[in-house]
């Protein structure tokens, strides 16, 4: 039985990701509510307005103590922890989980891709790599899970480039903003420079692609009854890439995301073609 704890805070979080798990098998899908939720949790701390830096703080010190043993009472993290040691998470991995949510309080820009890498390792691939874990899939499917997580997040990036520079956040390398005549990624430069901005947004498209791409060429890794759920919020995030590729400024007129009808139709397609 889900935490109803747990269960708010997914639905809240993510529409497409919350519909999408819901076709799991019932104790996986409890498992990846038990992931959303902690790493949901510690996200909303340092996306906070203004930022939650000591609760943020507070939430990994709880982390360190559930890990040693401890029962800390927070069920978002006791159950995460549960989790963790039940499913063999590298530790590792949550560590980079947390280095990457500590960048957000004071990193607002990158220079290079390289530098950004970092920052998605531990972000969205370290996560791609829990899943993997979660569904007992190969290490040979690593590769394709940290592709499929980076290749998320990067759309994310993109659809969100309005909500980042509130926070002041820019996700995407400076010298690449440069080399497209662009100082920022303001409602002002898009509306200013129309063409640049369009360009530069379909150029980190294609790096989504590219690695989206390479994410789904691991598929056949997954069983059958994992892959409807993974293969429908993959599906989600190429519709939201389509549509910002068909009219870049309109990130900064809304937040592009898929209804709960095209997500659902989208799994119970994805069953049929099972």
């Amino acid at each position: 039985m889900i935490d109803r704890t747990i269960y708010d805070i997914f639905r809240r979080g993510s529409k497409t990701y919350f519909y999408s798990t819901l076709f799991f098998p019932p104790r996986v899908r409890e498992d990846v509510f038990a992931l959303y939720s902690f790493v949901r949790t510690a996200d909303d701390y340092v996306d906070a307005v203004p930022q939650e830096v000591e609760e943020f703080y507070a939430f990994t010190d709880r982390y360190a103590a559930a890990a040693a043993g401890e029962a800390t009472g927070d069920v978002v993290i006791d159950s995460f922890v549960e989790l963790a040691g039940r499913k063999g998470f590298d530790p590792a991995w949550i560590e980079a989980f947390l280095r990457s949510m500590e960048k957000d309080i004071s990193v607002g820009s990158y220079r290079t891709i390289r530098d950004l890498e970092g920052y998605l390792y531990g972000s969205s691939e370290a996560i791609g790599l829990m899943m993997a874990r979660i569904l007992d899939l190969p290490p040979e499917s690593y590769p394709a899970a940290q592709n499929l997580g980076r290749a998320m997040q990067y759309v994310n990036f993109i659809r969100d480039i309005a909500e980042d520079l509130a926070l002041g956040r820019t996700y995407f390398p400076l010298e690449e903003m440069e080399a497209f005549g662009l100082d920022d990624l303001s409602a002002t430069a898009a509306t200013r420079h129309p063409d640049r901005f369009a360009g530069f947004v379909r150029f980190q498209l294609r790096r989504y692609r590219e690695w989206q791409e390479e994410a789904e060429a691991g598929f056949g890794h997954i069983p059958r009854r994992y892959r409807i759920p993974i293969r429908t919020a993959s599906d989600m995030y190429r519709w939201t890439a389509r549509t910002i590729e068909r009219d870049p400024a309109v990130v900064h007129r809304r937040k592009v995301k898929p209804s709960v009808f095209r997500i659902v139709s989208g799994a119970a397609t994805n069953t049929l073609k099972a």
